[in-house]
């Protein structure tokens, strides 16, 4: 009601404009040569007025509803975007994607400069000290690798570079080659001092690899960053994982496309309504490169060293941290779909929806007693929970 009636006062002020411009014309014609220049200059200045009354009328109305703001950057690997629907500014872009490129240059496997490469680099040798964003999301990786029991393990470093699948030189590893690093494979040999905010690794040559769970602590440490600037309505979109914050500006929650395994990025499966939560989803379709007529794709058995082999095609994790989801869709993609049914469903905090090679869907416990509203966008999949 405020925004209508200050729209009514400002609008007004053209009538008013209106009127002045008719008194203006009249002295155009009335009044003698000096009179008619000063009526000149008052036509002009009338004109200025009601042209400024005009603007702002116009401005005023188009302000009830801001266009969202978007900004992509080439970061973690994978094409990041925000995009930002109640209260856009380029410091909120700047200060997000900051803090993004910060957790990329201390977590990156493939730098020889981050805080994880020292780490690599002193295995076996001694503790290295690290920031508390290095110390902390190692901390969670392990937490999320006892409890899915090895299934997501942050030491898959050795198997990651020598497959190197989703890097500039795919190859597959020789059998050999496989079996003298399968012993490096080991969380449980991952020592922190949280006093003295140092991270160790047991033996040498072993590896911390955190690239699946911190492009989901970075999607959070992002909404963190919005939120400061006082932003309520948004979507951070890294590579496929998906954080919503709040509501739509109109109050209606988001609709987030689960995608579809077997189409191109883009094209989904169904779309579900979330409202400030997270969507991640994990699949073979997502990196894989082929040797022999044999696909490999990039999510590793940490007991085989070889491509998990499942009839899941993808897994969708839905919760309020998207660290946390980032790093479940890995560890229930590897588990596969009875044993990565049955931790969701030991997980308050979180809930999945499974694909299959046949089309079907499997939802967790959860969203099948309908925590979600969703609806099926492709009727080439079914439901068969």
């Amino acid at each position: 009601m405020v925004l209508a009636e200050t729209n009514i006062r400002i609008c007004s002020s053209v009538v008013i404009g209106c009127s002045f411009f008719k008194n203006a014309i009249y002295h155009l014609h009335s009044s003698t040569m000096k009179q008619t220049n000063n009526a000149i200059q008052f036509f002009f200045i009338v004109i200025v007025f009601v042209l400024i009354s005009t603007i702002s009328c116009s401005k005023t109305n188009s302000e009830a509803y801001r266009e969202p703001q978007a900004r992509s950057e080439l970061l973690l690997g994978t094409s990041c975007r925000i995009t930002i629907y109640d209260n856009p500014s380029q410091e909120a872009f700047d200060a997000a994607f900051a803090r993004i490129a910060d957790i990329e240059a201390r977590m990156s496997l493939h730098s020889i400069t981050s805080e994880i490469a020292e780490i690599n680099r002193a295995a076996g040798i001694a503790p290295v000290a690290v920031s508390s964003d290095t110390f902390n999301v190692v901390q969670k990786a392990l937490a999320i690798a006892k409890l899915s029991q090895g299934a997501f393990d942050p030491t898959v470093g050795p198997l990651v570079i020598a497959w190197d699948i989703g890097g500039d030189a795919p190859r597959r590893p020789s059998q050999t080659e496989i079996d003298a690093l399968l012993p490096l494979i080991g969380y449980e040999r991952v020592f922190l001092d949280e006093k003295s905010q140092t991270v160790a690794l047991q033996d040498e040559n072993m590896k911390l690899d955190l690239g699946g769970i911190a492009k989901g602590y970075a999607a959070d440490e992002a909404a963190k960053v919005l939120t400061s600037f006082g932003i309520k309505s948004a979507i951070i979109n890294l590579g496929g994982n998906v954080l919503t914050m709040g509501k739509k500006v109109d109050g209606s929650p988001w609709r987030i496309g689960i995608q579809n395994p077997f189409a191109e990025r883009g094209g989904h499966v169904m779309i579900v309504n979330l409202d400030a939560q997270t969507l991640v989803t994990s699949g073979p379709y997502e990196r894989y490169f082929e040797i022999d007529g044999i696909v490999y794709h990039h999510i590793l058995n940490t007991t085989t060293g070889y491509p998990v082999q499942t009839d899941i095609t993808s897994v969708s994790i839905i919760g309020d941290e998207s660290f946390l989801a980032d790093a479940l869709s890995t560890a229930v993609y590897s588990l596969g779909l009875e044993k990565g049914m049955d931790l969701i469903n030991s997980i308050d905090s979180v809930d999945a929806v499974f694909i299959d090679a046949k089309n079907q869907i499997y939802l967790s416990k959860n969203f099948a007693n309908g925590s979600y509203t969703y609806s099926i966008s492709d009727n080439k999949f079914s439901v068969v929970n």
